[in-house]
This record gives structure tokens, sequence and C-alpha cells, in this order.
């Protein structure tokens, strides 16, 4: 886990925010293009299977997003096995998308649950390859040793199924990601809403990657700040570092000059 005071870097890159966006599902490319900017993210996703890779420098997405600093992250959705995961990296490198990728290898259509077996071959092989790897996974703790010792850059544990915005369904799993992990984790996948991100950021998640819930939101652009303040306000809230949770109440202010007796406890419940 990155140090408490220590920007966010990833494969040697030192990125300007912990949020990370995707592309898909938005109303129109003019609100991507204004979510985008409401984000303040560096790092966009996009599945490489809606790149033109014959064209990639003309392609209708990535023009969308020209002339702006940021760190394309393409993933491999739609890739069933590792072979095909591997294909698709290789073929959007060639086609000048850069090293980075986010291996997504589902292995269930109805869960899109990441499958464990095939995704730890892929970031393996393409880590070997040079590749940064970023390994979308669930929140099994194991799981995510294992893509690290794998060569993973970074992990990518879902708070609960894609799209489904149910939230962080084990913060006990993934808070012990987190305080395991050597390298930085983003939490993907299940989040829906702002109160989302910044669970996960007080959880001691790195960052955050969204797409469902700002491109599907009422309003995506709105969502998109929201959900900038929430990554940022979990990531101060845990640096500011939260109260003890008791299990009986304690008064904000001090006992000393009470003008009043306290009166006696009732209901067995001891002072």
């Amino acid at each position: 886990m990155n140090a408490p005071s220590s920007k966010l870097a990833i494969g040697g890159i030192a990125l300007r925010s912990r949020l990370f966006l995707g592309t898909g599902r938005y109303p129109s490319p003019a609100v991507m293009r204004e979510a985008l900017e409401a984000s303040g993210a560096q790092v966009v996703t996009f599945a490489v299977r809606r790149v033109d890779l014959d064209d990639a420098g003309d392609d209708p997405l990535l023009r969308h997003t020209e002339g702006r600093d940021l760190v394309y992250l393409p993933n491999t959705s739609g890739a069933s096995t590792a072979d095909e995961a591997v294909r698709i990296a290789r073929l959007a490198r060639e086609a000048g998308l850069g090293n980075w990728v986010k291996v997504e290898i589902s292995g269930h259509p109805r869960l899109l649950l990441p499958d464990p077996v095939e995704t730890l071959k892929a970031t393996e092989r393409l880590a070997r390859e040079g590749f940064t790897v970023l390994p979308y996974t669930s929140d099994d703790p194991m799981q995510a040793l294992r893509l690290e010792e794998a060569g993973a850059a970074a992990v990518m544990p879902g708070g609960s199924p894609i799209g489904t915005g149910l939230g962080i369904l084990n913060p006990y799993s993934l808070g012990w990601i987190a305080e395991q992990a050597g390298v930085p984790v983003i939490v993907d996948a299940g989040l829906g809403s702002a109160a989302d991100a910044a669970t996960a950021m007080e959880l001691g998640a790195d960052g955050i990657l969204v797409n469902t819930p700002v491109a599907k939101a009422r309003d995506p652009v709105a969502m998109a700040a929201a959900m900038r303040l929430g990554v940022e306000a979990g990531w101060l809230s845990r640096q500011a570092g939260r109260i003890p949770r008791r299990a009986y109440a304690s008064a904000s202010s001090d006992e000393a000059g009470a003008w009043f007796a306290r009166p006696p406890a009732t209901g067995g419940i001891r002072p």
C-alpha cells in the first residue's frame, strides 16, 4: 500500500488523481467528455473491442479524449481465457495504446465475476512481456496476493459484481487486501455512489475505478464530480484517523465543572 502522504504511483507514473474513470455507456460522447472533466481523472479505461485497432489514431472513442493529459488503461473485457486476454493486450499495444492493461476475464456471463485461474495466468504472462498489468479480481485476499506475486502493478478488487451498485459487500476482506498489499489497491466494480467510494478509501484503498455509477446516473456530470469529492473525502478521512468505535455513549464535553449530580443509571446499565 502506498505511504499515507505519498501520491499514487503505478508503473513508474505519478498520478494526480486517485479516481479512474470508465468510458462506456454514457448518453453521448459530449456527456462523457464533461464527466471526465468533472471527475478530474487522469486514468481512463475502455474495452479494446470498442476501439478500431486498424486505425487507433482516428478511432471515434479515442478522439473524444485526445488533447488531454491522460493515461489509457485498455481492458480485456470480453475475454474468457488467459490466451484471449493476452492476445487482446498485445493487439492494443501494437495499435499504439501503450503498455498499461487491465486484465478482465469473466468466468460467468451472468455474474461477470473474474475467473481467478485464467486471470492469474494472464497476469504472469503479460508482466513477463513488460506490460503494466492491473488485474480485476474478486475480494479474495489470497488471490490478490497471488496476483501481486505474479507481477501485477496494482490489484483491482471488486466491491460487488460489475454494474450492480451494491457497494462493498465484504469490507473485512477489502480492508485486509489493502492492509497486506505491496502494490496499490484500486477498488473496481459494484460501487453505486460517492459514499461507496469514500468508504472504500477509508478501508485502505489507494484509488477507485468507476464507470456505470457515473455513466448511468441521472446526471452523469454531477455524479462524476461527486465521485471525485468522495474519493478525496475518504482519503482525507483515513489520514485524519477516525475515532474508535465504542459500545457505550461518551460525552463530548468534559465532566469537570458540572453543575448537577449525575442521575443514577437505570435499566441495569452501569455508568
